[in-house]
């Protein structure tokens, strides 16, 4: 979300971290304003006059108003089964899940990126028909509606983990059926969303299953299976990448086991959510601070073991949305933990249209 001040406004700046300074996220605006703004963060410590006209941007890896999951599986992988349905997890719990819309053509395994105003689905697989799917879509966040493609990842593929900043759109890793695992990361300006470029590569080429997560500065890749085909090989490798340069990723940790997964992020931490180990689908929900970035703790448990979960994320909860349960199939579960407090989920409600490997986006 972008503000622009109208009149003389008084902020406060969270000193202590250099990171949040340098790009004004965060920031709470005091009562002292003429202008059309919202107060929706911490208030901090020190305070600072800032110029009519001086723009300020949140980061958006946070809604305030609803998730996403676009598309996905809604049984065990076939033809028939890829959805194009875009479905709706009103954060005001009163008002439900609802269909919005849909995308351009019905797929799974996508990744998702969101704007300020529209919700990004990068890549993914229709199965037999057309495994390796290239196209991003967009659909607004206001109104919905069928999504339209913008443009295309660099090498069509699926299972991508997905990445936003204020500016960009980034989409690292996947797998691509008949060639390898993909080690690049491809980004694409919201501003010019018809134009993307390969900036970099992860230092694990992953298969399957790598999940996205985004901070203030950086995007991050964590865990996945490099291997296609059996017996999976997972891994617990926690990257990576800057978003004011455009280059590769770096080792920061490790998960604290290997394992595929799903991610969300609150304005200081990453949380790895559900997924699948050696031994099988887990419930345990575990968090690293992107301060230290020393590798995760367990700090509670889903209701529910399933992978591909649709993750994604408010202000002050994480979500998952939907996931694959094995041989019965897709959930339609939608749970909710507390960014303030360690704790299990608890449920929220469910989706209309049970789906694994849909695209997750926030408003």
């Amino acid at each position: 979300m972008t503000y622009s001040i109208q009149g003389n406004a008084v902020v406060t700046i969270n000193t202590a971290n250099s990171d949040i300074v340098s790009s004004f996220g965060n920031i709470s605006i005091l009562t002292r304003f003429t202008g059309n703004l919202l107060p929706n963060t911490t208030i901090y410590s020190a305070q600072a006059q800032l110029p009519v006209g001086f723009v300020i941007s949140e980061n958006l890896f946070q809604g305030t108003i609803a998730g996403f999951t676009a598309g996905g599986v809604s049984a065990p992988p076939s033809t028939s089964n890829y959805v194009t349905v875009v479905q709706k997890t009103n954060f005001v719990n009163t008002l439900g899940v609802s269909a919005v819309g849909n995308l351009s053509t019905p797929r799974g395994y996508i990744s998702g990126q969101s704007s300020s105003t529209h919700g990004y689905n990068s890549g993914g697989s229709r199965g037999a028909t057309c495994y390796n799917f290239g196209g991003i879509d967009k659909f607004p966040f206001s109104g919905g509606g069928t999504a339209t493609t913008t443009t295309s990842l660099t090498q069509a593929r699926y299972t991508t983990a997905g990445h936003s900043s204020s500016t960009a759109g980034y989409a690292s890793g996947g797998y691509c059926v008949f060639t390898t695992n993909i080690s690049r990361i491809d980004k694409y300006p919201f501003s010019a969303d018809t134009s993307i470029s390969c900036i970099g590569a992860l230092i694990t080429a992953k298969a399957l299953d790598s999940s996205g997560l985004s901070s203030s500065t950086n995007g991050y890749t964590t865990g996945g299976n490099i291997n296609s085909g059996p017996p999976p090989q997972r891994v617990c490798i926690i990257e990576k990448f800057p978003f004011a340069t455009d280059s590769s990723a770096t080792s920061v940790g490790c998960l604290i086991c290997k394992r595929i997964t799903s991610s969300v992020s609150s304005t200081t931490s990453g949380y790895s959510v559900g997924g699948a180990d050696d031994s099988g689908r887990v419930t345990f929900i575990e968090r690293f601070p992107f301060a230290s970035e020393n590798g995760g703790i367990t700090v509670g448990n889903l209701n529910q073991a399933r992978s591909s979960i649709s993750a994604f994320s408010s202000t002050e909860h994480g979500f998952g949305a939907g996931g694959y349960l094995g041989a019965p199939g897709s959930s339609n579960l939608v749970e909710r933990f507390s960014f303030a407090t360690d704790s299990n989920s608890s449920f929220f409600n469910t989706l209309v249209c049970c789906t694994f490997g849909s695209s997750p986006t926030q408003d």
